[in-house]
């Protein structure tokens, strides 16, 4: 390839071996930090995904599956939230006001949740 590389490697690798050296991340990329899933916020963003997912799962085995759109939709915001912390958006994003968004996402879901339920019932 042109340019030529300034630094061949002089040591090509051995058969059967993989070289040590910086493994790239790949997907692990993505998933969050240890320590945010054991801490408090981050158990509970983790509980809320999969009860949303568990609650949308349910909501497509019933006959009432055309109330299914809630918890997906609650599911993918849990999750972009979750990774949101995980990953420290709010400390790059200044200019929104993360608890209150994230209150409004809760107070929101249990009024959808609720509204569907009751509806899903009758």
């Amino acid at each position: 390839m042109w340019p030529p590389d300034p630094d061949p490697d002089p040591d090509p690798e051995p058969a059967g071996g993989s070289r040590p050296g910086p493994a790239v991340p790949g997907l692990r990329a993505l998933l969050p930090a240890r320590a945010f899933l054991c801490s408090l916020k981050g158990r509970l963003l983790l509980a809320e995904s999969g009860l949303s997912f568990i609650t949308f799962i349910c909501y497509v085995a019933s006959s009432a599956s055309a109330f299914l759109t809630a918890p997906l939709l609650e599911f993918l915001l849990a999750l972009y939230f979750l990774f949101a912390d995980a990953m420290q958006l709010n400390d790059k994003w200044q200019g929104l006001c993360w608890p209150m968004m994230d209150f409004l996402r809760c107070v929101t879901a249990a009024l959808i949740y609720f509204a569907i339920s009751i509806t899903a019932i009758a």
